[in-house]
């Protein structure tokens, strides 16, 4: 939205998600991510980003007050699908967007993207930072430091979620130690059924049940069938630069989705693409495991490249609700109630 100054009140050509086809598959809110890239943007810049971000996605309830609000409490959520008007929320993704590893300017920085109205941060992205460690990162076997302990205490005195989603196991263990108020994965799928670092295993599955928070499922063809993703990559190894030349061409991900996707049929005509089943799954785990408050949506829409077949971008979300509930799963409950208790949970008055 900020780079490509895309509207999101009209329809897009490409990527997952706009307010129109919001509307078609019934979604009535949505938490925006503020993602920094950390290979661009370092320090100071990526605080400065993570300010324009901010400010690029409050500007859409601006611009379009009929279409849409800032929301940040789930009573204000409720009221917004009452109006016929879609909720945006907002989520930091990643604390190295805070561009410091002084605690005390990093306290104050949480407080200011508190004050602009986002309501979760994600404690690591895909990389290590001066919180914690990441289930991507260099250092998977550390967890929380000094300072992520410090900023968890803020958050739950503020009221802002803590997503654990990215994080390494180590930093998911230390943080419900600490958490006095219930935590959101907000993008995280089961482990047990697909054998991915960025996955939750049932026993942490467990404790967010425990913690009285929320498991949202993503919806990334690679982390919900760990077959499918070992066939891409050994694909991808093999033809490293038709992919890289693809990757030059469409920088965005959700882009690149048609094309990549083309480019693995042309390369591998027997590799399936996952489907809504194999979605599906993910969901049936964590309720049976854990509980029908457990569950909730984590697409990921336009943060990654390719989805289930059956779940091109957020339009086709009424399939995804079809699968569900032919599961017998309560949808009401994984579509919004989940996770506004949540974040009503966090809320302070």
């Amino acid at each position: 939205m900020l780079d490509d100054g895309d509207d999101i009140s009209q329809r897009l050509p490409d990527g997952h998600l706009d307010l129109p086809r919001m509307r078609e598959g019934g979604l009535t809110g949505a938490f925006f991510s503020i993602w920094v890239n950390p290979r661009r943007f370092v320090g100071e810049a990526a605080w400065q980003r993570a300010l324009a971000l901010i400010e690029t996605v409050v500007s859409v309830s601006r611009r379009h007050p009929e279409e849409a609000t800032l929301c940040t409490t789930a009573d204000q959520v409720r009221q917004a699908a009452r109006d016929g008007k879609i909720a945006i929320l907002m989520g930091v993704e990643g604390a190295h967007a805070l561009g410091t590893e002084d605690p005390q300017i990093s306290i104050e920085r949480l407080r200011e993207l508190h004050r602009l109205g986002v309501r979760y941060m994600t404690i690591t992205w895909s990389n290590d930072n001066p919180l914690g460690h990441s289930s991507g990162g260099d250092h998977r076997e550390l967890g929380l430091t000094d300072l992520g302990r410090a900023v968890i205490a803020d958050m739950n005195r503020l009221g802002m979620l803590v997503d654990v989603s990215h994080v390494s196991d180590r930093t998911f263990s230390d943080i419900l130690d600490i958490a006095t108020r219930p935590v959101l994965a907000t993008h995280s799928s089961a482990r047990a059924l697909a054998d991915h670092p960025r996955n939750m295993t049932d026993a942490m599955i467990r404790r967010v049940a425990d913690n009285h928070g929320a498991v949202c499922v993503n919806y990334y063809t690679r982390f919900i069938d760990a077959e499918y993703n070992a066939r891409r990559q050994r694909l991808e190894r093999q033809h490293a630069a038709q992919f890289r030349e693809l990757e030059r061409d469409h920088p965005r991900s959700s882009q690149r989705a048609g094309p990549e996707s083309a480019l693995v049929r042309q390369l591998a005509p027997d590799l399936e693409q996952p489907t809504l089943a194999v979605l599906g799954r993910h969901f049936d785990h964590i309720v049976r495991l854990a509980g029908p408050e457990t569950a909730c949506l984590g697409s990921d829409f336009d943060g990654v490249g390719e989805l289930p077949v059956g779940l091109e971008d957020v339009s086709k979300l009424p399939a995804l609700r079809a699968e569900l509930e032919r599961r017998g799963l309560d949808v009401r409950a994984i579509f919004g109630e989940n996770v506004l208790r949540v974040l009503q949970a966090n809320h302070v008055r």
